[in-house]
């Protein structure tokens, strides 16, 4: 059952409840009409934290956030102009919506300036759907750091090859917004995210490696235990050990999961509505057409309860709908803002602020295919578990990356790989993806099993 603790009170830890922050975009919205706005839009914003770090059985870090903003985005007709402050004395926002106004009437005019049409926004009971987002944790510094020694203990209880620590840690944070426009959209929430990593280094000398893990959830009650994450993370780097170059050649490449994640991340931004009207995205005019291989489908969840980035409305306040992005492998939707999709002459997709809990599924894959299953399909070729650099061109699909992971053969990992380069066309290597593994992981709220992709230029010694 979702959250009974979706209105934020000063009592959950806040310095403002959901009333007053109402209050605020009232004012505000009342202020930027007097000064001669024709539309404006304001959201009031506050967050609060725990993060405590520790390292060799030792507390390091103890920091507390608290931070709060107002920003206000005022029309004159086609002129937009934006303005925040961190002070919500009626004086100092009088200040922000007035310098928001004078930007605005020295603005050029732009076309495709202005708010969401009236029947895209959200109503009133769409904007107030509990996605139970919000689960506080009561932790004090104390326990934190606690629960930070205890991952780190384990990690270091795993096996003595493992020398030191780059630490472990946990965070606690909290926030609630509460947003509206002129055009009559109100709705706010409170969310929630919490974490525990653990970061461990094996061996000595110059043959040392590091890995980490961590879980992140909404609910701390949903968070994996601190020792299963620094044990995992210790035998992660372990298995590191003793890594060897590899000649250069064409193979299979089988990214982990986690790293799949980010492969639908590019798709994600090459297919978004501000690098499609600036020409700057190999993926253009793709609607309609084949961009994945045939037998993928990515599917979006907005209203997923507990979600990583559920939302029942996007960062314009237009309602967000499920639906399926790619079927067969055929682009069916575009990730679109209003003001994206009118300079594309297109309709907004309510992705102002991105996209919502994607989950990229193939058509072939089988319960059973785990990782093991997965390493089986490779048979022969590069399984990458880290990746290096920034090696993308988003304009020409060419993608080079320095990666690190694990040599197969016959379906069974080999030896560790460290210090090679892969490189291909996402063009090419979105179609061909062979199999997508069962072994789903959820990263920045995009599922995504291990990826096998056919052929990638490996470059080694």
């Amino acid at each position: 059952m979702p959250s009974d603790m979706a209105t934020p009170t000063t009592a959950q830890g806040f310095a403002y409840s959901r009333e007053q922050f109402q209050q605020l975009v009232e004012d505000v919205l009342t202020m930027a009409r007097a000064v001669g706005a024709s539309d404006a839009a304001t959201e009031v914003s506050e967050g609060s934290g725990l993060s405590v770090s520790v390292r060799k059985g030792r507390l390091e870090n103890v920091e507390r956030n608290r931070d709060k903003s107002l920003g206000v985005t005022v029309f004159v007709g086609q002129r937009r102009g934006n303005a925040s402050s961190s002070d919500f004395s009626r004086a100092a926002l009088e200040q922000t919506v007035r310098a928001a106004y004078d930007i605005a009437r020295f603005t050029a005019e732009d076309p495709a300036a202005g708010l969401p049409d009236v029947q895209d926004l959200a109503t009133a009971d769409e904007a107030a759907r509990n996605l139970d987002l919000f689960h506080p944790w009561s932790v004090d510094a104390d326990a934190a750091g606690a629960i930070a020694l205890r991952g780190e203990a384990a990690a270091f209880a795993t096996d003595r090859r493992i020398t030191n620590s780059e630490g472990a840690g946990v965070s606690a944070q909290q926030s609630h917004f509460f947003a509206g426009n002129t055009r009559g959209f109100r709705g706010g929430y409170a969310s929630s995210r919490h974490s525990i990593s653990v970061s461990p280094i094996a061996g000595r000398g110059a043959g040392m490696q590091r890995d980490a893990w961590y879980s992140s959830m909404r609910d701390a009650d949903d968070l994996a235990a601190p020792e299963a994450i620094g044990r995992y993370a210790a035998e992660r780097a372990l298995a590191r050990l003793h890594g060897r170059k590899v000649g250069t050649s064409e193979v299979p490449v089988l990214f982990e999961s986690t790293l799949a994640a980010g492969l639908i991340g590019t798709f994600v931004q090459a297919t978004s509505g501000g690098a499609l009207y600036r020409k700057a995205s190999f993926l253009l005019d793709c609607l309609g057409k084949p961009v994945l291989a045939a037998h993928l489908d990515l599917d979006e969840d907005p209203h997923e309860l507990k979600g990583k980035a559920s939302a029942p409305f996007d960062d314009e306040g237009v309602r967000t709908r499920a639906g399926r992005i790619v079927d067969a492998g055929v682009v069916q939707s575009y990730f679109l803002s209003s003001y994206s999709a009118r300079k594309l002459g297109m309709h907004t997709t309510g992705h102002a602020g991105g996209a919502q809990n994607l989950r990229l599924t193939s058509r072939l894959t089988r319960p059973a295919d785990n990782l093991v299953a997965m390493l089986r399909k490779l048979h022969r070729g590069l399984f990458v578990t880290e990746l290096m650099g920034q090696g993308v061109n988003h304009v020409t699909g060419d993608y080079s990356r320095g990666a690190a992971g694990y040599w197969v053969e016959g379906g069974e990992i080999v030896h560790p790989v460290q210090e090679v380069t892969i490189a291909g066309n996402l063009l090419q290597m979105f179609k061909d993806i062979q199999a997508l593994g069962a072994d789903t992981y959820t990263s920045g709220g995009r599922t995504v099993g291990s990826m096998l992709i056919g052929r990638m230029t490996l470059a080694g010694s």
